[in-house]
């Protein structure tokens, strides 16, 4: 009967380790599984999207910003776009860190802005041409401006400079050799019909249409007046003009990846397409 006994005591706790040795290898087969676990869940949390704050004007910057946002979101980039009515504002505010980006201006204004601001913005990629034009709700030729008419231009340095240059070469004045993008009313040497300038913010001159005889009008703010520089102008730059439009970063952020897929979507097919179906000239693809 004892050896019976022990006999049953000893089955009772190998069947009692056997079991602990079971509930450590689950254990261990949980720890296990929690562990290769947590690199997935950091793979999801660096998933996340990333935001892009993107400073532009309304048209056309804004508008090709908002038709690409559907292709980044796929690539994983929330763009939010900031508009703004002023040619300042975006550079000062992508200095100070508050965008990530900006759309909106040219190379030869940049380098004056960095150099009015203390800045060193740098150009990511080109992205279109708006071709510069002359306009006028009184006259419909270039003949028809009568001697000592009032010419509206932009008074920020390159894009004064670049209306100057546009009315030289429509034979209008005559500006001294060499004159180029910072060219001022100083360097006008012949004004046959005793041209009157009036400079202003370059946001206000389309409002100033029925006030002067003749202003000269970026693109973005012409097409925001319901104005078509191919039909309204009467004349414009050629469709060769320098003046590419950039995408514009910092030097610490310009190479991230968010940005270059930024760019790369800014210089795409779609992106051609888009522009030369929307704008019909008056917006030309630069790349």
């Amino acid at each position: 009967m004892r050896k019976f006994s022990l006999a049953l005591l000893t089955i009772m706790m190998v069947a009692v380790l056997a079991a602990c040795g079971s509930n450590n290898t689950n254990n261990a087969s949980s720890s296990s599984a929690d562990t290769s676990a947590a690199p997935e869940a950091s793979a999801a949390a660096s998933a996340e999207p990333v935001k892009l704050v993107v400073g532009a004007t309304a048209v056309p910057h804004a508008e090709i910003l908002e038709h690409i946002k559907p292709a980044l979101a796929a690539e994983g980039i929330d763009l939010e776009i900031k508009e703004f009515t002023d040619y300042v504002l975006p550079n000062k505010e992508l200095a100070d860190k508050t965008l990530d980006a900006n759309f909106f201006q040219h190379q030869p204004y940049l380098d004056d802005q960095n150099k009015q601001l203390g800045t060193d913005l740098v150009g990511v990629v080109g992205v279109h041409v708006e071709p510069f034009g002359a306009y006028s709700h009184k006259y419909k030729t270039v003949d028809e401006i009568p001697d000592g008419a009032t010419v509206a231009i932009p008074n920020d340095a390159t894009n004064g400079g670049r209306a100057l240059l546009l009315l030289a070469k429509n034979g209008l004045i005559t500006l001294k050799d060499g004159a180029g993008i910072e060219a001022t009313k100083a360097d006008i040497v012949s004004n046959p019909k005793n041209l009157k300038f009036k400079e202003m913010d370059a946001a206000m001159l389309p409002r100033t249409l029925d006030e002067v005889d003749l202003a000269l009008i970026n693109t973005n703010y012409a097409l925001e007046a319901d104005l078509v520089p191919t039909k309204d102008a009467l004349f414009i730059e050629d469709k060769d003009s320098p003046y590419t439009n950039l995408l514009v970063a910092r030097p610490d952020n310009k190479d991230s990846d968010a940005i270059q897929k930024l760019a790369k979507a800014l210089t795409s097919e779609d992106v051609r397409k888009f522009i030369e179906d929307k704008y019909q000239g008056a917006v030309v693809p630069a790349f």
